[in-house]
């Protein structure tokens, strides 16, 4: 006789950038393996494709295209999928801001790590008088090569790379052209056109992204002063 199956509970969570509820499970003990021998590889592909496969099998709601969420749902599910699988309170260590090279280790509960969204954010971006730009966000490889970065990497080029990646659509009054209609090196030397002004609100739509955000009060073990640092992005919590 077959030994009986182990019932999984299911949990509801708001997708960030939609409002959505979608329903996930948590990680197994096959799919946490996957994701330590990835992460122990050091190998961005292996943990893009580790991640990736996990979503896919603990999103319970049907129509969720994984590789098409933007990363800040990508970072909320992974570390809620995460809360449920090994325990909510996460422990980490945190640099105590007086002296800045001490560390204090902090313990933190997930369901208090929320998507923090910048008021001036927006995907919509003025280049002249004449022509706009519409952005999308990061895919999960570009999701993973911020995270779990090894400095393989040109810092530069990969900026740059993710940039062109991410632009989605130029258009004017009369025209329009997306993603699809323009190769790699047109966009790469449509943005090298650019002035310094131009560019940096193209970096804006980056740096007021919508990212997992949590403040943190932390007591220097040495100096006994206390000290609040802001975590940001998956890679500050992931324990």
């Amino acid at each position: 006789m077959p030994l009986p199956k182990i019932s999984t509970p299911t949990y509801e969570l708001e997708l960030p950038s939609t409002g959505k509820t979608i329903k996930f499970r948590p990680f197994l003990v096959k799919e946490e393996k996957l994701l330590v021998l990835a992460l122990e590889s050091d190998d961005t592909k292996e943990i893009t494709n580790a991640i990736k496969a996990v979503l896919k099998d603990c999103i319970q709601t049907r129509g969720v295209k994984v590789d098409t969420l933007p990363t800040f749902d990508i970072e909320y599910l992974f570390l809620n999928i995460r809360g449920k699988s090994v325990g909510e309170d996460i422990e980490i260590s945190v640099l105590c801001p007086d002296d800045g090279e001490t560390y204090a280790e902090v313990q933190i509960s997930i369901d208090d790590i929320k998507v923090s969204k910048d008021p001036e954010h927006t995907n919509k971006i003025k280049i002249d008088d004449k022509l706009m730009m519409e952005m999308r966000y990061p895919s999960l490889n570009q999701f993973v090569k911020s995270n779990f970065d090894f400095g393989e990497d040109n810092q530069v080029d990969q900026s740059f790379e993710l940039i062109a990646s991410c632009v989605d659509k130029v258009f004017s009054e009369d025209e329009a052209w997306t993603s699809e209609d323009f190769t790699k090196k047109e966009i790469t030397d449509f943005l090298e056109q650019m002035n310094s002004a131009q560019f940096k609100e193209i970096e804006k739509f980056f740096t007021t992204m919508p990212k997992l955000s949590h403040e943190v009060e932390v007591v220097n073990p040495k100096t006994k002063k206390k000290g609040k640092v802001v975590l940001e992005g998956l890679s500050s919590f992931f324990a």
